[in-house]
């Protein structure tokens, strides 16, 4: 039986909108409206993430791609998850939402 009919919220909408709880902890702005986010592959019970990171040197690598997977774990219907960090193609601030985009100005970034 297909994963969908037993859950059929497993979309790859309800998994962005749990990962707009993480946030970079430098840059007051979640992982999904900063654009980090390039890929949600959902297989039957499993999903798989593929993003990036504002800076190839990020020290806190590691502690960004864990909470993501946490909170894709959270997600009903998930069983399994990975985090996939490229850098190809390479961030850049155009990628960020507008409303991301505003809120950095309006901080002062």
């Amino acid at each position: 039986m297909d994963i969908q009919q037993i859950h059929p919220q497993l979309t790859e909408q309800v998994v962005l909108t749990a990962l707009r709880e993480v946030y970079d902890p430098e840059i007051p702005v979640n992982v999904v409206d900063l654009g980090l986010i390039y890929q949600v592959k959902i297989i039957d019970d499993w999903v798989g993430i593929k993003m990036t990171l504002t800076s190839p040197g990020c020290g806190l690598a590691d502690q960004i791609a864990n909470q993501v997977r946490e909170k894709v774990m959270q997600v009903p219907g998930v069983v399994d998850g990975d985090v996939r960090i490229v850098w190809q193609p390479a961030w850049n601030q155009s990628m960020m939402s507008e409303e991301a985009k505003k809120k950095l100005i309006f901080n002062g970034r």
